[in-house]
Protein backbone atom coordinates (compact mmCIF):
# COMPACT_ATOMS: atom_id res chain seq x y z
CA UNK A 1 0.00 0.00 0.00
CA UNK A 2 2.96 2.15 0.92
CA UNK A 3 4.51 1.28 -3.02
CA UNK A 4 1.02 2.50 -4.27
CA UNK A 5 0.78 5.29 -2.90
CA UNK A 6 4.31 6.79 -3.59
CA UNK A 7 3.55 5.61 -7.09
CA UNK A 8 0.73 8.39 -7.73
CA UNK A 9 2.79 10.77 -5.75
CA UNK A 10 5.59 10.57 -8.01
CA UNK A 11 3.37 11.45 -11.05
CA UNK A 12 3.14 15.27 -12.07
CA UNK A 13 0.15 16.71 -11.19
CA UNK A 14 -2.49 18.06 -14.03
CA UNK A 15 -1.41 21.84 -12.82
CA UNK A 16 1.70 21.22 -12.74
CA UNK A 17 2.35 19.35 -16.22
CA UNK A 18 -0.09 22.44 -17.73
CA UNK A 19 1.97 24.98 -16.14
CA UNK A 20 5.12 23.01 -18.11
CA UNK A 21 3.36 22.71 -21.21
CA UNK A 22 2.11 26.33 -20.96
CA UNK A 23 6.03 27.33 -20.05
CA UNK A 24 7.34 25.12 -22.93
CA UNK A 25 4.50 26.48 -25.55
CA UNK A 26 5.52 30.80 -24.48
CA UNK A 27 8.75 29.70 -24.61
CA UNK A 28 8.93 27.94 -28.46
CA UNK A 29 6.44 31.46 -29.16
CA UNK A 30 8.99 33.99 -28.02
CA UNK A 31 11.85 32.20 -29.81
CA UNK A 32 10.42 32.20 -32.93
CA UNK A 33 9.25 36.22 -32.71
CA UNK A 34 12.87 36.16 -31.65
CA UNK A 35 14.43 34.48 -34.77
CA UNK A 36 12.16 36.70 -36.53
CA UNK A 37 12.74 40.04 -35.52
CA UNK A 38 16.19 38.92 -35.43
CA UNK A 39 16.31 37.90 -39.18
CA UNK A 40 14.42 41.32 -39.95
CA UNK A 41 17.16 43.04 -38.13
CA UNK A 42 19.93 41.18 -39.79
CA UNK A 43 18.19 41.58 -43.02
CA UNK A 44 17.27 45.62 -42.57
CA UNK A 45 21.65 45.61 -41.39
CA UNK A 46 22.49 43.97 -44.72
CA UNK A 47 20.54 46.50 -46.81
CA UNK A 48 22.04 48.49 -49.71
CA UNK A 49 22.14 52.19 -49.18
CA UNK A 50 21.51 54.17 -52.21
CA UNK A 51 21.47 58.01 -53.23
CA UNK A 52 19.13 59.70 -55.31
CA UNK A 53 20.97 60.58 -57.88
CA UNK A 54 22.55 59.92 -61.42
CA UNK A 55 24.70 56.89 -60.62
CA UNK A 56 21.30 55.06 -59.12
CA UNK A 57 19.89 54.50 -62.91
CA UNK A 58 23.84 53.22 -63.93
CA UNK A 59 23.20 50.75 -60.27
CA UNK A 60 20.16 49.30 -61.29
CA UNK A 61 21.32 48.57 -64.60
CA UNK A 62 23.91 46.53 -63.41
CA UNK A 63 22.45 44.77 -61.19
CA UNK A 64 20.33 41.23 -61.67
CA UNK A 65 16.93 41.37 -63.22
CA UNK A 66 17.42 45.53 -63.14
CA UNK A 67 16.58 44.67 -59.03
CA UNK A 68 17.80 45.59 -55.76
CA UNK A 69 16.45 43.01 -53.69
CA UNK A 70 16.99 45.21 -50.17
CA UNK A 71 17.66 48.48 -51.03
CA UNK A 72 17.62 52.12 -48.32
CA UNK A 73 16.64 55.73 -50.51
CA UNK A 74 16.10 58.84 -48.26
CA UNK A 75 13.77 61.26 -50.15
CA UNK A 76 11.45 64.05 -49.95
CA UNK A 77 7.69 63.09 -50.66
CA UNK A 78 6.95 64.50 -54.11
CA UNK A 79 3.44 64.22 -55.62
CA UNK A 80 2.91 62.80 -58.99
CA UNK A 81 -0.62 64.71 -59.73
CA UNK A 82 -2.91 65.68 -57.84
CA UNK A 83 -2.50 66.01 -53.84
CA UNK A 84 -5.57 65.27 -51.00
CA UNK A 85 -6.25 68.08 -49.45
CA UNK A 86 -7.08 68.13 -45.38
CA UNK A 87 -10.71 68.16 -44.90
CA UNK A 88 -10.03 69.94 -41.51
CA UNK A 89 -7.30 71.94 -42.19
CA UNK A 90 -6.46 74.46 -44.84
CA UNK A 91 -3.58 74.74 -46.85
CA UNK A 92 -2.32 71.05 -45.79
CA UNK A 93 -2.12 68.88 -48.82
CA UNK A 94 -0.40 65.38 -48.90
CA UNK A 95 -0.06 62.46 -50.41
CA UNK A 96 -1.82 59.89 -48.17
CA UNK A 97 -4.98 60.78 -46.14
CA UNK A 98 -6.61 58.82 -43.14
CA UNK A 99 -9.91 59.61 -41.32
CA UNK A 100 -10.97 57.87 -38.15
CA UNK A 101 -13.49 57.68 -35.39
CA UNK A 102 -13.46 56.24 -32.29
CA UNK A 103 -15.99 55.88 -30.20
CA UNK A 104 -15.44 56.38 -26.71
CA UNK A 105 -17.21 54.76 -23.64
CA UNK A 106 -17.38 53.46 -20.15
CA UNK A 107 -18.32 50.05 -19.77
CA UNK A 108 -19.48 48.17 -16.33
CA UNK A 109 -16.85 45.02 -15.49
CA UNK A 110 -19.39 42.85 -13.72
CA UNK A 111 -16.15 41.16 -12.28
CA UNK A 112 -14.41 44.22 -10.22
CA UNK A 113 -17.83 45.89 -9.91
CA UNK A 114 -15.94 49.44 -11.43
CA UNK A 115 -16.42 51.52 -14.53
CA UNK A 116 -13.67 50.77 -17.51
CA UNK A 117 -12.92 53.23 -20.79
CA UNK A 118 -13.72 51.13 -23.66
CA UNK A 119 -12.47 52.90 -27.43
CA UNK A 120 -13.41 51.39 -30.52
CA UNK A 121 -12.98 52.19 -33.98
CA UNK A 122 -15.91 52.89 -35.34
CA UNK A 123 -15.18 54.11 -38.99
CA UNK A 124 -11.72 54.30 -40.50
CA UNK A 125 -10.64 55.19 -44.78
CA UNK A 126 -7.78 55.72 -46.08
CA UNK A 127 -7.02 57.56 -49.44
CA UNK A 128 -3.78 57.80 -51.37
CA UNK A 129 -2.37 59.13 -54.43
CA UNK A 130 0.62 58.65 -56.55
CA UNK A 131 4.05 60.13 -54.82
CA UNK A 132 7.58 59.95 -55.40
CA UNK A 133 10.86 60.50 -53.16
CA UNK A 134 12.90 62.89 -54.80
CA UNK A 135 16.32 63.97 -53.98
CA UNK A 136 16.35 66.05 -50.71
CA UNK A 137 18.83 68.74 -52.18
CA UNK A 138 17.48 70.97 -55.29
CA UNK A 139 19.00 69.83 -58.64
CA UNK A 140 19.60 66.43 -60.96
CA UNK A 141 18.54 63.37 -59.67
CA UNK A 142 16.62 60.30 -59.87
CA UNK A 143 12.92 60.13 -58.21
CA UNK A 144 11.50 56.48 -57.15
CA UNK A 145 7.78 56.19 -57.15
CA UNK A 146 6.17 54.52 -53.94
CA UNK A 147 4.48 51.55 -54.73
CA UNK A 148 1.84 49.97 -52.09
CA UNK A 149 2.88 52.52 -49.35
CA UNK A 150 0.12 51.20 -47.03
CA UNK A 151 1.42 48.02 -46.69
CA UNK A 152 4.82 49.36 -45.15
CA UNK A 153 5.40 48.32 -41.60
CA UNK A 154 5.84 52.02 -40.65
CA UNK A 155 4.01 54.55 -42.41
CA UNK A 156 5.02 57.76 -41.01
CA UNK A 157 1.92 59.59 -41.09
CA UNK A 158 1.23 63.15 -39.05
CA UNK A 159 -1.51 64.11 -37.13
CA UNK A 160 -3.32 66.99 -38.54
CA UNK A 161 -6.98 67.13 -37.01
CA UNK A 162 -7.91 66.18 -33.35
CA UNK A 163 -11.36 66.76 -32.16
CA UNK A 164 -13.59 64.87 -29.12
CA UNK A 165 -17.35 65.18 -29.65
CA UNK A 166 -18.73 64.36 -26.11
CA UNK A 167 -22.58 62.80 -26.25
CA UNK A 168 -25.23 64.89 -25.26
CA UNK A 169 -27.84 62.49 -22.84
CA UNK A 170 -30.82 63.02 -21.04
CA UNK A 171 -31.72 61.97 -18.02
CA UNK A 172 -33.25 59.37 -19.32
CA UNK A 173 -30.05 57.96 -21.59
CA UNK A 174 -28.01 58.43 -18.58
CA UNK A 175 -30.59 55.91 -16.32
CA UNK A 176 -30.41 53.59 -19.61
CA UNK A 177 -27.44 53.69 -19.70
CA UNK A 178 -26.77 52.71 -16.12
CA UNK A 179 -29.15 50.01 -16.43
CA UNK A 180 -27.25 48.42 -19.84
CA UNK A 181 -23.60 48.77 -18.59
CA UNK A 182 -22.70 50.89 -20.94
CA UNK A 183 -22.11 54.97 -20.58
CA UNK A 184 -21.36 56.60 -24.05
CA UNK A 185 -18.44 59.38 -23.83
CA UNK A 186 -18.22 60.66 -27.42
CA UNK A 187 -16.36 60.47 -30.74
CA UNK A 188 -13.09 60.72 -31.52
CA UNK A 189 -12.38 62.61 -34.80
CA UNK A 190 -9.31 62.22 -36.16
CA UNK A 191 -7.08 63.22 -39.40
CA UNK A 192 -3.72 62.05 -39.92
CA UNK A 193 -1.17 63.19 -43.52
CA UNK A 194 1.50 62.13 -44.97
CA UNK A 195 2.27 65.67 -46.29
CA UNK A 196 4.07 66.81 -49.06
CA UNK A 197 7.78 67.77 -48.73
CA UNK A 198 8.15 65.09 -45.92
CA UNK A 199 11.71 63.78 -45.71
CA UNK A 200 10.97 59.23 -45.79
CA UNK A 201 13.40 56.62 -45.07
CA UNK A 202 12.50 54.05 -47.79
CA UNK A 203 13.92 50.27 -47.54
CA UNK A 204 12.34 47.71 -49.92
CA UNK A 205 12.90 46.45 -52.90
CA UNK A 206 13.95 48.67 -56.04
CA UNK A 207 13.10 47.82 -59.38
CA UNK A 208 13.82 49.77 -62.90
CA UNK A 209 10.87 49.43 -64.78
CA UNK A 210 11.18 50.69 -68.55
CA UNK A 211 11.92 54.44 -67.53
CA UNK A 212 10.88 54.56 -64.21
CA UNK A 213 12.88 53.17 -60.57
CA UNK A 214 10.03 51.63 -58.54
CA UNK A 215 10.38 50.99 -54.63
CA UNK A 216 8.40 48.44 -53.45
CA UNK A 217 7.33 45.52 -50.94
CA UNK A 218 10.74 43.41 -50.80
CA UNK A 219 10.48 39.54 -51.20
CA UNK A 220 11.96 36.73 -48.46
CA UNK A 221 9.91 37.85 -45.77
CA UNK A 222 11.77 41.06 -45.60
CA UNK A 223 9.93 44.07 -44.18
CA UNK A 224 8.92 47.50 -46.17
CA UNK A 225 9.88 50.68 -44.23
CA UNK A 226 8.50 54.15 -44.99
CA UNK A 227 9.45 55.90 -41.94
CA UNK A 228 10.56 59.66 -40.77
CA UNK A 229 13.17 58.51 -39.44
CA UNK A 230 16.59 58.40 -40.65
CA UNK A 231 18.20 55.06 -41.27
CA UNK A 232 20.49 54.47 -38.40
CA UNK A 233 17.69 55.71 -35.33
CA UNK A 234 14.65 52.96 -37.66
CA UNK A 235 17.99 50.40 -37.08
CA UNK A 236 18.23 51.07 -33.67
CA UNK A 237 15.07 50.89 -32.88
CA UNK A 238 14.38 47.59 -34.68
CA UNK A 239 17.59 45.93 -32.73
CA UNK A 240 16.59 47.22 -29.72
CA UNK A 241 13.48 45.34 -30.68
CA UNK A 242 15.51 42.11 -31.08
CA UNK A 243 16.98 42.87 -27.69
CA UNK A 244 13.88 42.81 -25.73
CA UNK A 245 12.56 39.70 -27.20
CA UNK A 246 15.58 37.75 -27.11
CA UNK A 247 15.04 38.94 -23.03
CA UNK A 248 11.31 37.62 -23.04
CA UNK A 249 12.99 34.62 -24.43
CA UNK A 250 15.02 34.04 -22.54
CA UNK A 251 13.31 34.56 -18.90
CA UNK A 252 10.42 32.70 -20.57
CA UNK A 253 13.00 29.59 -21.33
CA UNK A 254 14.80 30.03 -17.14
CA UNK A 255 10.73 29.62 -16.21
CA UNK A 256 10.37 26.43 -18.44
CA UNK A 257 13.85 25.21 -17.04
CA UNK A 258 13.19 26.17 -13.47
CA UNK A 259 9.32 23.92 -13.86
CA UNK A 260 11.02 21.17 -15.23
CA UNK A 261 14.00 21.05 -12.84
CA UNK A 262 11.25 21.31 -9.78
CA UNK A 263 9.11 18.04 -11.36
CA UNK A 264 12.37 16.33 -12.08
CA UNK A 265 13.73 16.66 -8.35
CA UNK A 266 10.27 15.81 -7.36
CA UNK A 267 10.36 12.84 -9.50
CA UNK A 268 13.81 11.75 -8.37
CA UNK A 269 13.18 12.13 -4.66
CA UNK A 270 9.84 9.77 -5.51
CA UNK A 271 11.96 7.63 -6.63
CA UNK A 272 14.80 7.35 -4.20
CA UNK A 273 11.97 7.14 -1.37
CA UNK A 274 10.92 4.48 -3.33
CA UNK A 275 13.65 2.49 -3.37
CA UNK A 276 14.55 2.87 0.24
CA UNK A 277 11.06 1.45 1.14
CA UNK A 278 11.62 -1.13 -0.84
CA UNK A 279 14.79 -1.56 0.48
CA UNK A 280 13.39 -1.69 4.17
CA UNK A 281 10.92 -4.47 3.19
CA UNK A 282 13.54 -6.89 1.27
CA UNK A 283 15.00 -6.60 5.05
CA UNK A 284 12.13 -6.67 6.73
CA UNK A 285 10.83 -9.85 4.63
CA UNK A 286 14.94 -11.26 5.19
CA UNK A 287 14.19 -10.73 8.98
CA UNK A 288 10.66 -12.47 9.29
CA UNK A 289 11.85 -15.89 7.53
CA UNK A 290 15.15 -15.70 9.76
CA UNK A 291 13.09 -15.56 12.91
CA UNK A 292 10.80 -18.15 11.59
CA UNK A 293 14.07 -20.71 10.87
CA UNK A 294 15.00 -19.80 14.09
CA UNK A 295 11.44 -20.86 15.70
CA UNK A 296 11.32 -24.09 14.12
CA UNK A 297 14.51 -24.57 14.84
CA UNK A 298 13.36 -23.95 18.05
CA UNK A 299 10.44 -26.29 18.51
CA UNK A 300 12.15 -29.27 16.87
CA UNK A 301 14.82 -30.63 18.78
CA UNK A 302 18.59 -32.40 16.81
CA UNK A 303 17.78 -35.93 17.78
CA UNK A 304 13.56 -35.64 17.19
CA UNK A 305 11.74 -38.89 15.96
CA UNK A 306 11.34 -38.66 12.24
CA UNK A 307 7.43 -39.63 12.36
CA UNK A 308 6.02 -37.82 15.08
CA UNK A 309 8.69 -34.87 15.45
CA UNK A 310 8.37 -34.62 19.28
CA UNK A 311 9.45 -37.47 21.40
CA UNK A 312 13.19 -38.58 21.43
CA UNK A 313 14.87 -41.31 19.23
CA UNK A 314 15.17 -44.42 21.42
CA UNK A 315 16.10 -47.28 19.15
CA UNK A 316 18.41 -48.62 16.62
CA UNK A 317 17.21 -50.99 13.58
CA UNK A 318 18.92 -54.13 12.40
CA UNK A 319 20.66 -55.22 10.06
CA UNK A 320 20.85 -51.48 8.30
CA UNK A 321 21.42 -50.03 11.73
CA UNK A 322 19.63 -46.43 11.69
CA UNK A 323 18.61 -44.45 14.70
CA UNK A 324 15.69 -42.63 13.61
CA UNK A 325 11.75 -43.52 15.79
CA UNK A 326 11.21 -43.31 19.10
CA UNK A 327 9.93 -46.80 20.61
CA UNK A 328 5.79 -45.81 20.15
CA UNK A 329 6.24 -44.75 16.73
CA UNK A 330 7.75 -48.31 16.06
CA UNK A 331 5.44 -49.92 17.82
CA UNK A 332 2.99 -48.26 15.78
CA UNK A 333 4.81 -49.08 12.37
CA UNK A 334 3.02 -51.64 10.28
CA UNK A 335 3.94 -55.28 9.82
CA UNK A 336 6.05 -56.26 8.69
CA UNK A 337 8.13 -53.27 9.47
CA UNK A 338 10.69 -51.50 7.60
CA UNK A 339 12.64 -48.64 8.51
CA UNK A 340 11.18 -45.53 7.73
CA UNK A 341 14.57 -44.15 6.27
CA UNK A 342 15.98 -46.95 3.74
CA UNK A 343 12.87 -49.08 3.97
CA UNK A 344 15.20 -51.92 4.50
CA UNK A 345 13.11 -54.45 7.07
CA UNK A 346 13.80 -54.44 10.94
CA UNK A 347 15.08 -57.68 11.71
CA UNK A 348 15.35 -56.41 15.34
CA UNK A 349 15.72 -53.70 17.79
CA UNK A 350 17.99 -52.24 20.17
CA UNK A 351 16.96 -49.66 22.98
CA UNK A 352 19.04 -46.54 22.99
CA UNK A 353 20.18 -45.20 26.09
CA UNK A 354 20.67 -41.07 25.91
CA UNK A 355 22.75 -40.43 29.42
Amino acid sequence: MVTAAMDGGGRPSGLQAALLAASAALTALLCSAYRHKARQARGLQGARRLRLDGELRAVLLEAPGRCVPYAVIEGVVRSVKDTLSSQFVEDCRGVVQRLTLQEHKMVWNRTTHLWNDYEKVIHQRTNTAPFDLAPPEDGAGVAVRVMKPLEAAELSLETVHEKFHPSVQSFTDVLGHYISGERPKGIQETEQMLKVGTLLTGVGELVLDSDTVKLQPPKQGLRYYLSSADFDTLLQKQQASVRLWKILAFLSGFATCTVLFFLLRKQYRHRRERRRLQQLQEEFRQAQELRLRHENAAEVPKNACVICLSNAKACVFLECGHVCSCTECYRALPDPKACPICRQRITRVVPLYNS
